[in-house]
């Protein structure tokens, strides 16, 4: 893992127990998905989408399901 993944892939997880207000995680990852797309750079958005296809293992599950939401976008 890169340097640069491996500090998206921590911010990302902040981003997620942050919004984890509510149990059922489809929402929490519906509100991180939402923030990561409106204020994360186009390329940190591309860095933690491949980082995601290639070690999906190292992501929680909300954000793998975020960035995977975002994947098709």
């Amino acid at each position: 893992m890169t340097v640069k993944a491996e500090k998206l892939l921590r911010m990302g997880e902040q981003i997620a127990a942050n919004m984890a207000y509510t149990d059922d995680t489809a929402v929490v990852a519906a509100k991180v998905a939402d923030h990561l797309s409106r204020f994360w750079d186009p390329r940190m958005l591309q860095t933690i989408k491949e980082h995601a296809l290639s070690e999906p293992g190292t992501l929680s599950p909300v954000l793998l399901s975020a960035v995977s939401s975002l994947a098709s976008t």
